[in-house]
């Protein structure tokens, strides 16, 4: 590896498993020292000590609920007082959404995903953002869906958390680019955690996003997304910002022509 990232300061929300565990390691493997946050603590300390035995690098565990504002300025608030900075924030943590019809979706169910996909990187954003800014530098990563651009039938709480957070990363990127703040936010297509998830209660959608892939398979965590991440993460992105990148061999061209069985 050629330590793109050396020596800089990452938080990886959902680090334990999926999508995060992938940037989080690709990133160790650049240089960086990483917080791994997510809410089961023992999936966090696993990627942790990864980490450091496998990779040679410096990472910490955090036991963190995103949906509790207080945890998450806790958890920037660890990264600076062990690491003395913040350079790097990926906000990629999600859970608990459920696979059911648009006109069954509950308010608390609606509210939690606007809780974990939109409030939280919010709160982390906002608490990162005075330590960025008086260093003049950060980098800001949001993973957002194909689900919410592709209208995914099923997942309407995810949909609508995944696309408000689009927009606030444009916002972001707007509003901090003149404190050397670049905010970007990745699409990806790949088996993450959230999508073997529903996988496990559909198990027709795993062969069929297969097969509807131009490229016939979804990503890879750590060889297909964490790259693009990194790439966001490093000097060599200085220059873009607020944009989508859509990591997904293709998926976002044609749209999705998949639908998982819902019952009445």
């Amino acid at each position: 590896m050629s330590g793109r990232i050396e020596g800089r300061i990452a938080v990886v929300t959902g680090g334990g498993d999926g999508i995060g565990e992938g940037i989080a390691r690709r990133f160790a493997q650049e240089g960086a020292k990483v917080i791994v946050a997510d809410i089961n603590g023992e999936a966090a300390r696993r990627v942790a000590t990864a980490i450091t035995d496998e990779i040679g690098g410096v990472a910490k565990a955090l036991t963190v609920d995103v949906t509790k504002k207080d945890q998450v300025e806790s958890m920037v608030g660890d990264a600076l007082s062990s690491f003395d900075t913040i350079d790097i924030l990926v906000n990629n943590a999600w859970g608990g959404g459920q696979i059911g019809r648009l006109e069954k979706k509950t308010d608390e169910l609606m509210q939690h995903g606007l809780n974990i996909a939109y409030f939280a990187p919010l709160w982390a954003m906002q608490a990162a953002f005075p330590t960025m800014r008086n260093q003049g530098r950060g980098n800001i990563i949001n993973l957002c869906s194909l689900n919410g651009v592709n209208a995914h039938i099923g997942t309407a709480e995810y949909n609508g958390g995944k696309e408000a957070l689009r927009a606030l990363t444009r916002s972001a990127a707007r509003e901090w680019a003149q404190y050397g703040i670049i905010a970007n936010a990745i699409c990806p297509g790949a088996k993450s955690a959230a999508f073997r998830a529903i996988a496990a209660q559909h198990p027709e959608i795993e062969t069929m996003a297969d097969a509807s892939n131009p490229m016939g398979y979804l990503g890879d965590p750590e060889k297909d997304i964490a790259p693009v991440a990194l790439f966001l993460a490093s000097d060599d992105a200085h220059y873009l910002t607020g944009n989508t990148l859509f990591v997904d061999g293709g998926s976002h061209i044609n749209g999705v022509n998949w639908v998982p069985d819902l019952p009445d």
